[in-house]
């Protein structure tokens, strides 16, 4: 299946291991959609978190997904430069006009300065005993931490330095 053609608005939906929906971005416009990238742009879109809790994101974003990697990556434009959120999921699928991944807890902050955190390990631990995750996704998780890790490092695909500049202009175009 073709991804979705730029210019369109489409969700993002995130979920659990289980199936359960985990979280829904309302709108977000593809800049380039292929059946294996899809990279999309958003401000101050509605978030809608499983409990039925809504909130605005604050800052421009460039969202970056791969049908091969077990990551996704988004790039917020903050005053103080780029600052990347990187979620350890499963690769996308595009079907309904909507982006869906398996969300898996573990997620890599990157600040400006290239620096980076590895986040919510006690969260991914208490979401594998409880789902069942099995010891063969825990290896891939962790490798493709690694991968994103080395992304980072050499500056590669999202983190180069004119990636999520490139992209934003482009997507001021469409609004």
């Amino acid at each position: 299946m073709p991804g979705p053609e730029a210019g369109k608005a489409i969700e993002i939906q995130s979920y659990k291991h289980n199936g359960q929906l985990h979280r829904v971005w309302d709108s977000t416009t593809v800049l380039k959609g292929t059946r294996h990238v899809i990279i999309g742009a958003n401000d101050r879109t509605v978030v809608t978190e499983s409990d039925g809790r809504r909130w605005v994101t604050r800052e421009p974003a460039i969202c970056y997904f791969h049908s091969r990697h077990w990551f996704n990556i988004i790039g917020m434009l903050r005053n103080d430069g780029v600052y990347y959120y990187c979620n350890i999921s499963s690769p996308f699928i595009y079907e309904d006009e909507s982006i869906k991944y398996i969300d898996y807890d573990l997620d890599v902050k990157v600040y400006p300065d290239m620096t980076y955190k590895l986040l919510d390990e006690d969260e991914y631990e208490i979401h594998k005993r409880k789902m069942n995750y099995p010891h063969v996704l825990d290896r891939i998780l962790y490798n493709n931490i690694d991968t994103l890790v080395r992304w980072v490092r050499q500056r590669k695909g999202p983190f180069s330095p004119e990636f999520i500049d490139q992209w934003y202009e482009r997507y001021l175009t469409y609004r």
